[in-house]
């Protein structure tokens, strides 16, 4: 969201604003309606002159009282099993590299690491992973195409179980959320995976693409009524002028952006940080 205050600072530089067009500003970068009036609304009951930096400092204070201060830090359990987490999301957001990049994110702090390509009827995002898993050296277990995407959870399971690793990583098929029988079996690997241990997936991760506004947020609703969701990864936040649709999703949804993706490279990808997002991306 590089930018975006900077562009409301430039176009709001006379001290009578024109409310409507401030409030379509907000909403169409991406804050959402919600948030939106709020600002409007807070900033109308100051009855005083107002300037750009007045709108920038309110809309800064309210998105600020939204996201966490902190970012719960995924830990590994200590009593020797894998911490499973399920990514999740439609096609075309960048999920299976995701995946990879958290993998490697975890590796490089020391933990052991399994990834399962649960992406059974996309060849190609198997052997993207498959690419993935070679180039960082972390352990990847598949199964024939077309197969059961929830046997692949449970073997990959049985594999961080017996290797002693810390994580265990599930890259699921990406599915419109607005397909039944996609969602269903989403739920199905949810419950397989639950036979090998009560609470698991300990972590359900959408991966959102940030370029694609409140479709990305309709996205969040859809999945988190079908499996309650425990975070977000935004992708390409590498100075696309979009992202704020991480705080409507926040706010409405109660979900918490875990980690971002500021570009192609496996090194691009770093834990999120509400207070730099705040100063600096916004």
């Amino acid at each position: 969201m590089a930018g975006f205050f900077k562009s409301l600072l430039q176009r709001f530089t006379k001290p009578d604003i024109d409310w409507d067009e401030l409030e379509a500003s907000l909403i169409s970068g991406d804050l959402g309606p919600r948030l939106a009036v709020q600002i409007v609304g807070d900033l109308q009951g100051q009855q005083r002159k107002l300037h750009g930096a007045d709108i920038i400092q309110v809309a800064r204070e309210h998105v600020r009282k939204i996201l966490p201060e902190n970012i719960q830090p995924l830990t590994p359990f200590t009593d020797g099993r894998p911490k499973v987490l399920l990514i999740v999301g439609v096609n075309g957001v960048g999920k299976t590299t995701s995946t990879a990049k958290l993998a490697h994110l975890l590796q490089k702090a020391g933990h052991g690491v399994v990834l399962a390509a649960a992406d059974t009827f996309r060849a190609a995002a198997v052997e993207q992973l498959e690419v993935w898993s070679q180039r960082l050296h972390i352990p990847l277990v598949k199964g024939p195409p077309n197969s059961d995407p929830a046997a692949v959870c449970f073997e990959g399971y049985e594999k961080a179980l017996k290797s002693g690793a810390a994580y265990l990583i599930c890259d699921t098929a990406g599915r419109l959320h607005t397909k039944h029988n996609l969602m269903e079996e989403m739920k199905k690997v949810h419950r397989v995976l639950g036979r090998k241990d009560p609470t698991s997936p300990h972590e359900v991760i959408l991966v959102v693409d940030a370029t694609t506004g409140s479709n990305a947020l309709q996205q969040a609703r859809e999945f988190h009524k079908a499996i309650p969701l425990t975070g977000l990864i935004v992708t390409k936040l590498d100075g696309s002028g979009k992202g704020g649709v991480l705080v409507p999703i926040q706010q409405e949804l109660g979900v918490p952006t875990r980690f971002i993706g500021l570009g192609e490279r496996v090194e691009d990808f770093q834990t999120f940080d509400p207070k730099r997002f705040v100063d600096e991306l916004l």
